[in-house]
């Protein structure tokens, strides 16, 4: 009876230990899906994205072609490794010229991510411009969607239609935002994001950012980490916003 309870004892601390292991190998996989360490499954061949943003942006490129807008992605799924290296790229720039550690974090964040907490990371934010006519040089440049400016239809188009294929301009042109400067080029798909963003939001950035090769992470204190989440992170077209249950 005692080798009976026992044997029945220890298989059951051997279930808990299984079910504790699944639990904290899915929390790790969902970390690194979601700070770009991860292998999501990625769709398409001029553009990486998951399957059901894929799905959308084909739809919404096919009616922006029937309007004589073809558009083309120039950026989409990023990974960390290729966020670290256009942040130390930038930063070991930046140092050259002479910027206090402080100064160059605050340039590169103008317009460039922390590695680790960029929307690129999930699939489902993308970067956009009108494939005609052909513009030479940096082509992701504010003045280039605006007025008479190369993008200014394609720009013009995606204000009109693209929310109705559920994809939203992040980085909006509002005074009262802050953060991440106006970027009228980087859309985001809203079913995917959204829920990423309510589960990134649970993660605890300092402690997996704190072994990486950043250049300047010492400065990412806790104060500053702060800020950046609810500045840069959550700096955001409210559209895109998580909105808690109360």
């Amino acid at each position: 009876m005692k080798i009976t309870a026992f044997l029945s004892l220890f298989s059951l601390l051997n279930t808990l230990q299984s079910l504790v292991a699944q639990e904290q190998s899915s929390v790790s996989s969902l970390t690194l899906l979601l700070t770009g360490q991860g292998s999501p499954v990625l769709i398409g061949d001029e553009y990486k994205l998951v399957e059901e943003a894929a799905i959308a942006f084909e739809n919404m490129s096919q009616a922006a072609a029937q309007d004589s807008i073809i558009i083309q992605a120039v950026s989409s799924y990023r990974s960390f490794d290729r966020q670290l290296a256009i942040w130390n790229r930038k930063f070991t720039k930046n140092e050259a010229l002479g910027l206090t550690p402080d100064q160059n974090i605050k340039k590169i964040t103008e317009y460039s991510t922390i590695p680790g907490t960029s929307r690129h990371h999930w699939g489902s934010d993308i970067d956009l411009i009108a494939a005609e006519p052909k513009v030479e040089g940096d082509v992701l440049l504010t003045h280039l969607f605006e007025n008479e400016g190369p993008y200014a239809a394609l720009k013009k188009w995606m204000d009109a239609h693209a929310n109705s294929f559920g994809f939203y301009l992040v980085y909006t042109k509002e005074d009262k935002r802050g953060g991440f400067q106006y970027e009228p080029w980087h859309y985001s798909y809203l079913p995917t994001s959204k829920k990423y963003l309510e589960w990134y939001l649970n993660l605890e950035l300092e402690s997996i950012l704190k072994d990486k090769n950043i250049l300047g992470k010492e400065y990412f204190t806790e104060e500053f980490m702060q800020h950046y989440l609810e500045e840069y992170i959550l700096g955001i077209s409210p559209e895109l916003l998580f909105q808690k249950k109360e």
